[in-house]
């Protein structure tokens, strides 16, 4: 039995959800936002809460019944609080700043890397070295971290480039004369 998915997703107060079929529509305070679910499981709403159960004992509906139930919690905490994904970058030099609908970035190449910023997304630097992503989908707002820190990528001698903030950069010991 799965432990995730047996747990019936709350709707949170201030929070509209409907289901029609496979479809999952929830409205809240931070937008709204639609999930397909797949034919694997059911969907059950009562008024408080949404239950999803695997339609048979097949390996597949048992693996899409937790991974469903998570999928729709994510969508009740992306419409009342959001995703929030923290980067921070390291090297001299390197910098980033949001122009208008991009992020510039300055990570040691020849040129600035010019980032468009996504529908949906939205992009703060506090400091020129730390970059704040904010969005109520999660997997886009880790999508976007992932691209970003993708531009260039922490090194292991002198850590140089871009990480998440509390990532462990496992550090090597340079040429030794």
């Amino acid at each position: 039995m799965s432990r995730i998915g047996k747990k019936a997703v709350p709707v949170p107060s201030g929070v509209t959800a409907t289901v029609q079929g496979q479809t999952v529509n929830v409205k809240g305070p931070k937008g709204t936002r639609q999930l397909t679910l797949p034919d694997d499981v059911t969907i059950k709403m009562d008024k408080t809460s949404i239950k999803i159960d695997p339609r048979e004992e097949s390996p597949r509906s048992r693996a899409m019944w937790g991974t469903s139930r998570t999928r729709v919690a994510n969508l009740m905490i992306g419409v009342t609080k959001g995703f929030e994904e923290k980067l921070e970058i390291t090297g001299v030099g390197y910098r980033a700043a949001v122009q208008g609908k991009n992020l510039q970035l300055a990570l040691g190449y020849s040129h600035d890397v010019i980032y468009p910023i996504p529908e949906g997304i939205a992009i703060v630097t506090p400091k020129p070295t730390e970059i704040v992503i904010t969005g109520n989908d999660k997997q886009k707002v880790g999508q976007v971290a992932a691209e970003i820190r993708g531009f260039r990528r922490p090194e292991p001698y002198k850590g140089k480039g871009v990480k998440y903030v509390g990532e462990y950069i496992f550090r090597k010991e340079g040429k030794k004369k």
